[in-house]
């Protein structure tokens, strides 16, 4: 029986042995894990601190290129009005010449005028 008790003594120890291996094995791998974590949020807030910078930037870029597009369309629009200003004094000035250069003419021609919208205003 002797024999019995020492080869259990021996499995109890093994036993133990192996467990205190798994033991320290699993606090490294806990450790390893943590060690980990703490990488991977500090690799995240890396990358929401860039992407912050880069959004800031892009708003910039946007913001600056719709003050250039509003300045382009401010000085097209002035342009657009002297031009509209010129063709209208010009009508005008045509409008005065024929007048004083025709004047019966003209009279006949706001007669029909007004004479054709009164119909057409009836129908």
């Amino acid at each position: 029986m002797p024999s019995i008790n020492g080869e259990m003594g021996m499995q109890d120890m093994t036993d133990k042995a192996t467990y205190e291996r798994l033991e320290k094995d699993v606090t490294s791998v806990k450790n390893d894990i943590g060690a980990l974590a703490d990488q991977i949020t500090d690799a995240l807030n890396t990358l929401a601190g860039t992407a912050s910078k880069q959004a800031r930037r892009g708003y910039k870029n946007a913001r600056a290129n719709v003050d250039s597009v509003v300045d382009d369309l401010s000085e097209r629009s002035s342009a657009m009005m002297g031009a509209a200003q010129d063709a209208a004094a010009s009508v005008e000035e045509t409008l005065e010449n024929v007048i004083t250069e025709r004047p019966l003419a003209t009279v006949g021609l706001a007669l029909g005028l007004g004479f054709l919208i009164g119909v057409t205003w009836r129908r």
